[in-house]
């Protein structure tokens, strides 16, 4: 199946929830697959916070011939969210109403506004219902998001390794990241290097907060003890930060921590139990058990007061990350959710709460 590129333009006025406009955006987004005669064989991807629409590259294996979401039964869709540098409108954009590219004056963007473009670009391309929705960590959030706002859309959802409000915990990571990009003296100029090092340092705290101690004593551990400069570990992560740092940018990085951490489901929605009981989709909740960052209990909360919600933990040693490492039994466990479905009467599909909890193993 050829992946296809595309772009997609809005050219009115966009409210953002801050109360400031974009005038305009685009999104570009990536397709594999080919939508089928009933168009009920859609799969939209939410990517996370340094992804892009190209989903091949970053989660491949769920979409291989043998995988879940196979790509000749199945047409799979991603967009890069607003905000992004991956060919949507972000902070190095043109400022159509300037001439000048946006830099420090983009506006501050939350999931909600991310998820009210792609409901755009959702219904420009003609889709009423979508079968799957899956997406992890920042994605993930803005795939909750999307559920309550939208919830006669999709029939399935998959959560993985998310929240439904961002945590102290979290905030206080991607704040220390964000000191180390405003203490670099670059930080302050307006073109796209600005805070390039201190963006390899923040980079290098994010690893640190993706994966853990064990991670890190299986893959880094010096092999010879008379090493006393240059460890394994300290290369590790200075080739981390140089990594991002020629593909992404200090502006886009910032935008997006601040989304992740303004994340809350139930901001002027009574509560997030109320909030989450909204979504009428048949919903799987996948938490990673060694994540630090987005630890077991937040999916606990999903799967609780999400009805009919099903939850699975992983087994990984790479913590976070394990949403992206661990795609052997990631497939497993969406076979299975898809495999007792079709083995349900479809009565009892959305049924009243109730939260399946399983391991799946290596």
């Amino acid at each position: 199946m050829e992946k296809q590129t595309h772009t997609f333009h809005y050219t009115k006025p966009f409210q953002l929830e801050s109360g400031r406009e974009l005038p305009g955006f685009q999104l570009q987004y990536t397709t594999l697959g080919q939508l089928n005669a009933d168009r009920s064989n859609i799969v939209w991807v939410c990517h996370a916070l340094t992804g892009s629409s190209d989903f091949t590259t970053w989660w491949k294996e769920l979409f291989e011939d043998a995988s879940a979401f196979n790509p000749k039964q199945n047409l799979i869709i991603c967009a890069n969210m607003l905000g992004g540098c991956y060919g949507s409108t972000g902070p190095l954009s043109v400022n159509p109403e300037t001439g000048n590219p946006f830099f420090h004056q983009f506006p501050q963007l939350t999931n909600r506004d991310v998820v009210r473009a792609f409901d755009l670009l959702r219904e420009y391309l003609g889709f009423s219902k979508i079968n799957t929705i899956i997406g992890g960590s920042l994605g993930g959030q803005q795939v909750l998001e999307w559920l309550i706002q939208q919830p006669q859309v999709f029939e399935h959802a998959v959560l993985v390794a998310t929240n439904a409000v961002h945590s102290s915990w979290g905030i206080a990571f991607n704040e220390a990241q964000r000191l180390a990009i405003e203490a670099d003296p670059s930080w302050k100029e307006n073109n796209s290097y600005a805070g390039s090092n201190g963006l390899k340092a923040a980079r290098a705290m994010a690893i640190l907060s993706y994966r853990q101690y064990e991670t890190f004593e299986q893959t880094q551990t010096e092999q010879d003890a008379e090493v006393t400069d240059h460890f394994r570990a300290a290369t590790y992560q200075r080739y981390q930060g140089e990594k991002l740092v020629k593909r992404f940018n200090a502006f886009t990085y910032w935008l997006f921590s601040k989304m992740m951490d303004s994340h809350h489901v139930g901001r002027n929605r009574i509560s997030i139990g109320h909030a989450l009981k909204q979504i009428k989709a048949k919903t799987l909740v996948v938490g990673v058990e060694s994540d630090g960052l987005f630890p077991i209990s937040e999916q606990k909360l999903l799967a609780e007061k999400i009805p009919g919600a099903e939850l699975v933990i992983l087994s990984s040693v790479y913590g976070h990350d394990g949403f992206l490492t661990e795609h052997e039994q990631l497939n497993k466990v969406l076979k299975s959710f898809y495999k007792e479905e079709n083995h349900q009467p479809k009565a009892s599909l959305h049924s009243a709460y109730s939260s399946i909890y399983k391991y799946a193993v290596r």
